[in-house]
């Protein structure tokens, strides 16, 4: 019962705006932190693969980008279907504010992903089943955005990106599995394989560290972002004009 009690009083817009006020501290400056520190390791200590050279680096802004392109989509489902079904229009906001952060990092993974092909393979893009995959949940992420923007009944406009945000998900283990799944150029996992990654680790901590760097970098913007949608959602509300008034 406690624990119902704590859900629904953090899905109070009151309740969270001020939680997320204090939140967003916390994850900005770690997250600043172990960005820098990443990039530090990856770019200089880090020593050049025995294959591809210095061209390998790229793999420290690629890999946890296309990582956070499907983490960030995995939240905003999770955040509609909650809204479906327990009609939270908190979590409505969490989807709102949560898809274009999760679109540019897919862009980011589609562009230092042919950037790194260019050299690697040859050319800067293939209709490789990881590549068009990606390809496709960036369509789903600017599908969403542009749903919500043509309904003007704030309403229907969240249930129907809602419903779209949460059968679009199974483009997710399409993604992850695509390397299994079909003949493709992408190479497999690296770090996710059971037994010892296939990376070592003076390669592998800067690129650990980058992908909980841009986790927290998700929060803290996450954090900005649903504040902000709070005002634009409770903007005629007495407890927001009491709150703007502090």
């Amino acid at each position: 019962m406690a624990t119902w009690t704590w859900f629904h009083k953090l899905a109070s817009p009151p309740h969270f705006y001020r939680i997320a006020g204090m939140l967003m501290p916390w994850f900005a400056w770690p997250a600043a932190i172990l960005i820098i520190a990443a990039l530090y390791g990856g770019l200089v200590l880090a020593p050049p693969d025995y294959q591809q050279g210095e061209g390998f680096r790229m793999v420290y802004v690629h890999a946890p980008s296309a990582w956070m392109s499907m983490f960030i989509y995995a939240t905003m489902a999770i955040a509609s279907a909650i809204a479906l079904i327990w009609r939270m229009k908190l979590a409505h906001a969490v989807a709102a504010a949560a898809a274009p952060v999760g679109a540019w990092f897919t862009f980011a993974a589609l562009a230092t992903g042919s950037l790194w092909g260019k050299p690697m393979w040859g050319t800067w893009w293939v209709w490789d089943a990881r590549l068009t995959s990606e390809l496709i949940l960036l369509f789903l992420y600017l599908g969403f955005m542009a749903l919500r923007s043509s309904i003007e009944d704030p309403q229907r406009a969240d249930r129907a990106s809602a419903v779209l945000a949460v059968v679009g998900v199974i483009n997710l283990p399409i993604i992850h599995y695509s390397v299994y799944w079909w003949n493709t150029l992408h190479q497999g996992a690296t770090i996710t394989k059971i037994g010892k990654p296939s990376i070592t680790m003076d390669m592998l901590w800067p690129l650990l560290a980058m992908m909980l760097g841009f986790t927290l970098y998700f929060g803290a913007v996450l954090m900005i972002r649903l504040r902000a949608e709070v005002i634009r959602r409770e903007r005629n509300a007495a407890w927001l004009r009491e709150e703007l008034a502090r």
